[in-house]
């Protein structure tokens, strides 16, 4: 079998497997400041993922991602969902979390 070429360059770290509980606090912990956030603010990132790194207590660094989508109707109810990561196996299935939040500042199913 040839080497492969440099540009096939492993891009997905090999880890011992994600720690789920650390993930998910982190999840909730930063979708916690876009709970704070009023529903108009949030309306401002409609179809544009907010990112960020993380770093959980084992040091272990996560990638974050937090989408904001109708959940339904334009004009209607916002859910904001968060997925994170530690860029092993996993980014192919990312640990998620969401919340749905009404126009008028209602968290929807809690």
């Amino acid at each position: 079998m040839r080497p492969r070429p440099a540009a096939y360059a492993q891009v997905v770290r090999q880890t011992n497997g994600m720690d789920k509980g650390e993930a998910a606090a982190l999840l909730k912990q930063h979708l916690e400041g876009y709970r704070r956030r009023s529903y108009s603010d949030l309306v401002t990132l409609l179809g544009s993922p907010q990112t960020a790194e993380l770093v959980g207590s084992s040091g272990i660094k996560y990638q974050v991602e937090v989408g904001v989508h109708w959940d339904g109707r334009p004009g209607g109810a916002l859910r904001i969902l968060g997925s994170i990561d530690d860029g092993g196996w996993r980014a192919f299935r990312p640990l998620c979390d969401d919340f749905i939040l009404a126009p008028d500042g209602r968290f929807v199913g809690e």
